[in-house]
């Protein structure tokens, strides 16, 4: 098409991202600009002598949507589908146009005997650009780095480079990301010398068997720039080749592997008389063989994350030190590999994947998922008129990154359908790099690319993937087809939606791929939210999704779908996949424990093994744990230390793996891997006391530490109080609005129709009681209340019991469904309402499961100990508010005020042993649900205690499963048993 094709002029071919010592200048700095609302203004910008005075000054790298507080338009965010008519190749002709002029002074010692390359890392859409007012051509590949050859028009001095960028163009059509449409030019600009001796291109290819290293060079140079010299320092290596003709294999001995787990990398430089390149080898060897994906002969598990380059102010302008940060973060969190979705991220971040250690999937910068809305209609993926422009992008997308030891695949992109075009490109690919498989998740039949590849399956459907039944067809596919996928290694390219709370049953996934050998683990969606630093007219700070600018067509926050908040915070989520896919297993029995590395390619000699162990959450004592170095793979039965069991506490002994020695991603001693062991004796739970001689009376009485009137507390340990209320409502999280159909594993779900909408009809989040009974004794009061809503039959009866146990306020709570209820329910719980007083509430300590929230879904991260925090910290600040902050396996909660201890609160386990979990948050789950932003949520000084007997799942509805059958909450009868203390 018209303005998709690679570009003319002095475009130059795609090569790699080479560290030269040729000279070279950086354009990055502040540019002259100039935004139209048209793409129908005048060039004349771009003649050398043109009065730029009146234009302003923008930075380059940037967007220009995210500078000028809005006087350059407004960022967009959709997912699917296009801001703009789907007419391709057209696009409107309200097209914002982003004119860009830079002057700069040709350095006088710059060879005169070369040429000279203009350098755009990325450019967002399509752009034309000129130097001293001529035309050198246009490109389009936001993503993707493109050279002009500018030799003959630059001069000596002083010079102009002028830019003209369309944030739409046909090129718009193939970069449907699910991601904010962010215009300008948000990567470096660098002229480059190229000596006429100059090294143009260098592919080292690499193999590694058995501690010896292949070599295979591809050297793109002309035949002034020979000989060339080949040196590896480190390995003792010095190559000349006097012609290309000689340029070929080597074979070195006693060479360390490159892997993930121990990224080993070797210095090269390939030099002629006039230019050095640099570049980092990592030796390894990459494979299919059968169903089985191996690198150095050892079968992968991918524990990867989908990373988008994002950031709250800079957009996908890169900045090394947070992008290193960023890695190092994955890493202590066992990430292992990375999917660059869906597009090529800045060439550094591959360097660092390679010095960190991460399995890369690099994806092509094309999507075209809008044609879904159409039936795929004219999709550019199945037309030819589109298919130079798709495979310009492949090849620029492999041959600027095919240095790289961590991309182990190459992808195509990602939903775009399917169709001719992506197979022309991956039979490019193929033939330029047949080491190298060819990975895109929409080839369903498998026709063309070497994995096969799911997005958000079930883990029902994971099974069938994973077993060689094959009666069972695939999804879209043929018996035939079907055969031939399940003969492929299998990739989850996605899953795992990491959108708001959640998500759930990550430990299903896990424990299929190790029990079938064909899975080889995935990547979750996603990496991280992309929040975008904004404030309200008050000033106060908040990130923003879409529909906070303005946007006409968008998708909400289902961008802010990530592991990782918008300000760098890891979530709850995170911090359960890290205890999901850690590298070893450990399983105890009376005096032993097994551990068993699930490492790829390297042993535990960086590791140590450290015990406590603790009474009710307190240390009693600690100590080391000899363990002899485990190969990958490999297990060991290793004696327990001498446990003291604690008479009247729980006892838990906690193992920890920590590292020996800091590595360049954590410090020493920081926890790889941990697991727990209840030691504790039995001990009897106080029999109910049953009573008799219940009367009926005004229920205004003390009881203890309560006061009640009209059988309604109203007051504890001298502070007012209200409860217990009946709550059955959550504000709804993210998954909990998820209307997907992917439901196959839940007899719970209502295809198209979502949780939180089914609790809204039954009224659930408008709950009204009816008190039938007020009676007493003595020394207790029960009251029985029927809770129901407003034009709904289905109710639920409460029967409450306070009573004095030996000195000891308790509460019991019977909790009984009337029959009828067709949904299942979000929590079965009680709410306390604890007003200011002299000081509010506002501190929490507990023994219990901690010290992050907790569901049922997602409970692998939770240890049993003791934990402090405050209300403000008990919560995640999820860009849209939802719930959070539940902790599960609650024996002992005390509340506080200004750091002092205020209520004791011993939760006793129900009839079956089931412990409940408890909330402590300045907002009702109602006023939580109202809020589509935490600046919108009201001012409060009234803590809220809500005490669970069960909570439903998590799931990841909002774009996969619903919540599996076992971690779904359906409506039944509860007990919940509080004794209460003042402190």
């Amino acid at each position: 098409m018209s303005d998709t094709a690679p570009g003319g002029g002095a475009l130059r071919p795609a090569r790699s991202w080479l560290h030269s010592d040729a000279p070279r200048l950086g354009l990055n700095g502040p540019w002259r600009f100039r935004l139209s609302p048209t793409a129908a203004v005048a060039e004349d910008f771009a003649a050398a002598d043109f009065d730029d005075t009146g234009w302003d000054d923008l930075p380059v790298p940037s967007h220009w949507v995210l500078e000028g507080d809005g006087a350059y338009g407004r960022p967009a965010y959709t997912n699917v589908r296009y801001p703009f008519p789907i007419d391709p190749p057209h696009v409107p002709d309200e097209n914002p146009t982003g004119d860009y002029r830079r002057r700069f002074r040709l350095p006088g010692d710059w060879p005169d005997d070369g040429r000279v390359v203009l350098r755009f890392d990325g450019v967002e859409s399509l752009f034309r650009v000129w130097v001293n007012g001529v035309d050198i051509g246009r490109a389009a590949g936001s993503r993707l780095a493109h050279e002009f050859d500018v030799t003959e028009a630059l001069r000596p001095g002083d010079n102009v480079v002028a830019v003209r960028v369309h944030q739409w163009s046909a090129a718009s059509y193939l970069e449907d990301q699910d991601q904010w449409w962010l215009p300008g030019i948000f990567r470096d600009v660098t002229l480059i010398a190229r000596p006429a001796a100059a090294v143009e291109d260098v592919w080292l290819r690499t193999g590694y068997d058995h501690g010896r290293g292949h070599l295979e060079p591809e050297i793109t140079a002309d035949a002034a720039a020979f000989p060339l010299t080949l040196r590896l320092p480190e390995l003792g290596v010095e190559k000349r080749w006097d012609t290309a003709a000689d340029v070929g294999p080597l074979d070195i001995a006693d060479v360390e592997p490159w892997s993930a787990e121990r990224p080993r990398l070797y210095e090269a430089t390939v030099s002629s008389a006039a230019e050095t390149v640099t570049l980092r080898v990592g030796f390894r060897t990459v494979e299919i063989r059968g169903d089985r994906f191996l690198v150095n002969g050892r079968r992968v598990v991918f524990h990867g994350m989908n990373r988008h380059e994002t950031h709250p102010e800079r957009g996908r302008v890169f900045d090394e030190a947070h992008a290193r940060e960023d890695l190092a973060r994955m890493k202590r969190f066992n990430v292992n590999a990375i999917r660059t979705s869906h597009y090529p991220p800045h060439p550094r971040l591959l360097d660092l994947a390679d010095e960190l250690g991460f399995w890369v999937v690099l994806e092509c910068d094309l999507e075209t998922h809008g044609f879904d809305e159409v039936g795929w209609a004219r999709n550019p993926s199945d037309d030819p008129d589109w298919r130079e422009a798709c495979l310009d992008r492949v090849r620029r997308t492999v041959e600027r990154d095919k240095n790289h030891p961590s991309v182990v695949i190459w992808s195509l992109g990602n939903e775009a359908g399917t169709g001719g075009n992506l197979a022309a490109m991956a039979a490019w690919v193929h033939a330029r790099d047949a080491e190298r498989p060819v990975h895109y998740e929409g080839d369903h039949t498998g026709e063309y690319t070497d994995v096969y590849s799911r997005m958000y399956a079930s883990p029902g459907e994971l099974e069938r993937i994973g077993t060689d039944d094959d009666t069972t067809t695939l999804l879209d596919c043929t018996p035939a087809q079907s055969a031939r996928q399940r003969g492929k290694p299998f990739l989850l390219c996605e899953y795992a939606h990491a959108m708001g709370n959640g998500p759930g049953a990550l430990d299903r996934y896990e424990a299929l791929v190790h029990r079938y050998p064909r899975l080889h683990g995935g990547f979750v969606w996603e990496w991280r939210d992309h929040g975008i630093a904004a404030t309200t007219p008050d000033g106060t700070p908040y990130f923003a999704y879409g529909g906070d600018f303005g946007e006409t067509v968008h998708d909400a926050n289902f961008v802010m779908d990530g592991l990782v908040l918008s300000d760098d915070v890891p979530t709850p989520g995170l911090h359960e996949y890290k205890a999901v896919v850690q590298p070893l297993r450990f399983a105890f029995d009376a005096d032993e424990v097994e551990i068993t590395s699930l490492r790829h390619h390297t042993d535990t000699s960086d590791l140590r093994f450290v015990w406590r162990v603790e009474h009710d959450g307190t240390v009693a004592d600690f100590g080391d744990l000899a363990v002899p170095v485990l190969a990958a793979g490999e297990s060991v039965r290793v004696p327990l230390p001498g446990i003291t069991v604690a008479r009247d506490a729980e006892t838990w002994l906690t193992l920890d793996a920590v590292l020996a020695a800091p590595t360049p991603w954590a410090p020493a001693e920081h926890v790889i891997a941990t697991a727990q062991a209840d030691r504790s004796a039995p001990r009897p739970v106080p029999a109910v006391r049953l009573r008799t001689g219940w009367r009926p009376g005004t229920g205004t009485r003390e009881l203890g530490i309560a006061g009640f009137e009209g059988g309604t507390l109203v007051r504890l340990a001298g502070r007012a109080a209200a409860g217990p209320r009946l709550e059955l409502f959550r504000a709804p999280t993210d998954n909990d609005e998820g209307t997907s159909d992917d439901l196959e594993d839940s007899d719970a779900a209502v295809p198209g129709v979502s949780h939180a909408e089914l609790w809204r009809r039954a009224g659930l989040d408008r709950l009204t009681t009816r008190r039938l009974s007020v009676e007493h004794t003595a020394d207790a009061l029960r009251t029985v209340d029927r809770v129901a809503a407003a034009h709904s039959a289905t109710s639920v009866t409460v029967e409450s019991v306070w009573s004095l146990e030996d000195g000891t306020l308790e509460l019991r709570v019977e909790i009984e469904p009337s029959g009828g209820w067709t949904t299942v329910w979000p929590r079965i719980g009680i709410r306390f309402a604890l007003p200011d007083g002299t000081a509010p509430v506002d501190g929490a300590s507990w023994f219990g499961l901690g010290p992050l929230e907790s569901y049922p879904d997602s409970l692998r991260a939770a240890r049993t100990g003791y934990f402090s925090r405050t209300v403000g910290d008990l919560a995640v600040d999820y860009a849209r508010p939802q719930e959070t902050g539940h902790r599960s396996g609650l024996r002992q909660l005390t509340l506080s005020s200004a750091g002092t201890d205020l209520l004791r609160l011993e939760a006793l386990p129900d009839r079956r042993g089931r412990r409940p979990g408890f909330t402590l948050t300045r907002h009702t789950p109602q006023e939580i649900a109202r809020a589509e932003h935490p600046f919108e949520l009201p001012d409060s000084t009234t803590s809220h205690l809500i005490v669970d007997a069960a909570q439903h799942g998590l799931g990841s509805r909002s774009c996969g499963p619903d919540v599996l059958p076992a971690f779904a909450l359906r409506p039944e009868s509860r007990t919940i048993r509080l004794r209460i203390s003042a402190c």
